[in-house]
């Protein structure tokens, strides 16, 4: 199966979106991993159906006009991975979960190591809003795209009027 991507200029970074012809796949950080997300070989192609949705979106995101994303997707995982992933999509624009909530919420109450190893290789950053995940007792933990960013996402929904930063 083919991947196509683009990048998209954010205040955070330029993101690297990848997908298919069946959804996004990816939306990756400058700095990330090469292991964090494995994929296929890509090729550009920014016109790509799903990656032109991709960018309209995030641009409204951004632009604080857009508080959840429409787009088809199609995440690489595992099924417990693709559980945790999906559960984050309910986690509403501008709160927080812990590790434990998102444990319960997939019926694995026990399994908050596992979840957070799962968000910590979350293919679809910020669609699937894995930094809106904090530890127990409400502290910033770990994140692909870096502490600092993941305050910056979650003061921008909050409203805290953060201002731009291109990396």
């Amino acid at each position: 199966m083919s991947l196509f991507r683009t990048i998209f200029q954010s205040p955070v970074g330029a993101l690297p979106l990848v997908a298919s012809d069946t959804g996004l796949v990816a939306v990756l950080w400058p700095d990330d991993a090469p292991d964090r997300v494995r994929l296929d070989a890509t090729r550009e192609q920014p016109d790509h159906p799903v990656l032109a949705q991709a960018i309209v979106q995030f641009a409204a995101y951004f632009a604080g006009e857009r508080t959840m994303f429409d787009l088809p997707l199609d995440p690489r995982g595992t099924d417990f991975q693709r559980s945790v992933w999906t559960a984050l999509l309910d986690i509403p624009f501008g709160e927080t979960r812990s590790y434990g909530d998102i444990a319960r919420a997939i019926g694995r109450p026990s399994a908050v190591r596992a979840v957070g190893a799962a968000n910590g290789r979350n293919p679809l950053s910020i669609v699937a809003p894995c930094h809106r995940v904090v530890g127990s007792n409400g502290a910033l933990t770990g994140f692909a795209g870096g502490l600092e960013t993941k305050r910056w996402l979650l003061a921008h929904e909050q409203g805290q009027g953060q201002e731009p930063r291109l990396l």
